[in-house]
This record gives structure tokens, sequence and C-alpha cells, in this order.
């Protein structure tokens, strides 16, 4: 599948850091990682911190899937709103669903601090109602958080102006954001691994899968066999062959980042992350280098990709109005535009462990919106699950739910 065309920002910025070789032998392993983006690279870091070695592969260049695609904002909220999702799986559920993400945020910060990965940032995150009928809305996911003690600040339209220099009828102000280069991440984490001795191939295409009871058996495109006691898929978006895929519905976004600005004061409110109610919606982020970035125009996937390619211009150009009648007074000149791909659930949430049709396989699958903070959520109760240890919120997020 292809998960991304244009010209990624982050590919561009950082290139290939690192090399990792294709798989010329036969394995034999206790835990393979099917994935070598951001949540495959997660995955190996928690469960090599829990004292369990695994082998990671992956059929493209590390990092070159959703990975490089990404816009990279770290939001706890999930795509459907607390106040919605409390309707769906009741308020205690849902509030810890975005408790959990919250807690995911502050983790990979941890993580990128024990990796020395400089290119973590703290930020707020602002969620402007895109029409006066999306104020009340607000209202009603402002209170919900309140009585779950989520730090965040509901802005009238005046406060939205006087703060952000632009109209809406209101916003909510969040705490708990964050934003990294997940593509550069991917790459840190995997050179802090070769001190647990975790093997890493890529370019290399796995073309069977045969679960049995007690092992797995996994074919190479150059036909080297891989047997291992689990498979982690943390393949994201291409893992629909083997689980129902009426789960998620596939999407294509787009993305594109300015020109460099000469200074760093371009960027309203401390470098805030910005983000609207409409749906899809629209988001933008600064980076380190004195750029934004800006995405949405959300489609619906398509194959063959020419279609969704063929529309990467004019989204670029819709991307720059959009962007141009927020902030009228910011001159945002594209100079890097790419789309990649997502997925929707119906809830908003991922899809994390056992599928009963697919035995000693886990899955990582975490779609929307925020899926590099459900990557953290899914590493930690596939490793509680392979340790045989109790883990409360498995159940948040089981296929069967």
């Amino acid at each position: 599948m292809d998960l991304s065309s244009g010209m990624p920002y982050w590919l561009i910025k950082n290139g290939l850091p690192f090399n990792y070789p294709k798989l010329e032998e036969n394995l034999q392993e206790e835990v393979l990682i099917i994935g070598a983006g951001i949540t495959g690279a997660v995955c190996a870091y928690i469960l090599a911190e829990a004292g369990i070695k695994s082998t990671v592969i992956d059929g493209r260049t590390v990092g070159l899937g959703s990975t490089c695609a990404s816009t990279s904002l770290l939001q706890y909220e999930i795509d459907t709103p607390l106040y919605k999702l409390a309707q769906l799986i009741g308020e205690k559920d849902a509030a810890r669903s975005y408790i959990l993400c919250i807690n995911a945020i502050d983790k990979l910060n941890e993580i990128a601090y024990k990796i020395d990965f400089s290119g973590f940032e703290k930020k707020m995150s602002l969620q402007f109602a895109s029409y006066k009928k999306d104020r009340d809305l607000l209202i009603n996911e402002y209170k919900i958080r309140k009585q779950w003690n989520i730090a965040v600040d509901f802005l009238d339209e005046k406060e939205v102006l006087s703060n952000f220099g632009f109209k809406a009828p209101a916003g909510l102000l969040s705490k708990n954001g964050g934003q990294i280069d997940s593509y550069l991440m991917t790459h840190k984490i995997f050179q802090y691994l070769k001190q647990y001795n975790i093997k890493i191939y890529d370019r290399t295409r796995i073309v069977e899968f045969h679960h049995a009871k007690n092992s797995v058996k996994l074919v190479t495109d150059n036909n080297y066999v891989i047997r291992a006691k689990k498979v982690i898929y943390a393949t994201g978006y291409e893992t629909a062959d083997l689980i129902n895929p009426k789960i998620v519905q596939l999407k294509s976004t787009y993305a594109v980042a300015s020109e460099q600005f000469s200074t760093n004061k371009f960027w309203a409110f401390d470098n805030c992350m910005i983000w609207e109610t409409a749906h899809p919606y629209l988001y933008m982020r600064a980076t380190n280098d004195n750029r934004i970035i800006v995405g949405g125009k959300d489609v619906d996937f398509y194959t063959p990709y020419n279609k969704r390619d063929k529309l990467l211009k004019s989204k670029t150009k819709a991307l720059q109005q959009s962007f141009k009648s927020l902030f009228p007074h910011i001159d945002l000149n594209p100079e890097f535009s790419w789309c990649g791909t997502f997925g929707e659930t119906t809830d908003g949430l991922p899809y994390i462990g056992e599928y009963s049709k697919v035995p000693n396989g886990y899955f990582a699958l975490g779609f929307g919106g925020n899926g590099i903070a459900f990557s953290l959520i899914a590493a930690e109760i596939i490793r509680d699950i392979l340790k045989r240890k109790r883990n409360d919120d498995a159940s948040l997020f089981r296929f069967n739910r």
C-alpha cells in the first residue's frame, strides 16, 4: 500500500540518517515486530526496557511508511470528543481513555530524554469552534473534562481573538500537548536499542503469514523463513488483510510545510498547536526551524493512488487559503507538500492486543489523529500480555468491544 506521496517535510529535512540491513538469512525469534515506523520503534523500546528482546522488520526503509508523512502533533484529545465518547462507552471508560493519552505524551517525553532526542516539545493545544453551533459543543466538552480534572481552559470569542488574533465563537485551550519529529525519533529509538542487541531489518517484505497454536511462520519476498513464538503487528493501515477491514475507514490527509521564517516571532501564543471542531478538521503547528505545518482537507483513501495524488496541488492551495483566512497577516508560502494515510474508527479508539483469528499475533493499531500516543499505550498493553501481567486498560481497546 502506498501510504504517502509528495515531499514529506521530515524526510527532506532528515534524509536517511541511519542505514539498516535487509534480511538475508532465516530467523528464529521469540518476538518479532512487523513495522519499523514510530509504533514499531516504541513497542521495541517498551519491550526492551521490560527485559523482552524483539526483532523488528519492515518492507520499506525504516520510517518511510506513515511515519515520515505524519505532522507529529501529540494530542491527548481523541477524534471523538470526550462527552460523545462517554455516550458510546460510558463516562468512566471514556475519561480513562483520555487520561491514558495524557500519560502517554508524558511517557513519550521521558523516552525522548532517555534516548537523548532533543526534538520533543511540550505545547499547548487550541481547538476552536469552526461554527457558532459548535460553541455549545465546546462548553459540553469543557465541563466533562473539568469533572475529570483534565487541565483545560474555555475561551470565549473575545479571548480567542485577543490571544490568537483570529475570530472564532469559542475555543478550548489544553495544557497537555506536545510535538515531535516522529521520523527522526523513530531512528533515534532504534539507535538507542543497539545496546540491547535489537536487530532491525528493512526493505524486507513478508508475503506469507502462517499463524499456528504454538508459533508463527513467516516467509519473506526473497524466500527467507522467519519463525517466531509471538508476532506484533505495528503496520497500522496495512493490517486489513489479517483482520476485519470494517474496523477502520481509511482516509488521505494533506499537509504543507511553509518556507522558513526569518524570526521565531511568526506564530501566536508560544507556538501553540491549533485545530478546529469541523470534520474533517484543519490543524496547524510550528517547527523548531521556524516553519508552519498546516494539514487537513481529508478525503476517502483512493486506489489507484494517482487519483489521490492528483489532488495534491489543489489541496495545497486550499490549505494555504484556509490558513490565510485565519491569519491574513502571515504570509504562508508552501515549500513542501505531501499526503499521508490515516484511519478512523467508529468510536475513535485504537485496536490493541489479541485477535482471535490470529493466534500468537498481537496488534498495535493506533488509528486516528493521536496515533502516536496510542502507540505508547499499545506497547504497554502488549508488554503486559507477554509478561502475563494484568492490565486493567486492555479491555478499552480490545477487538470485540
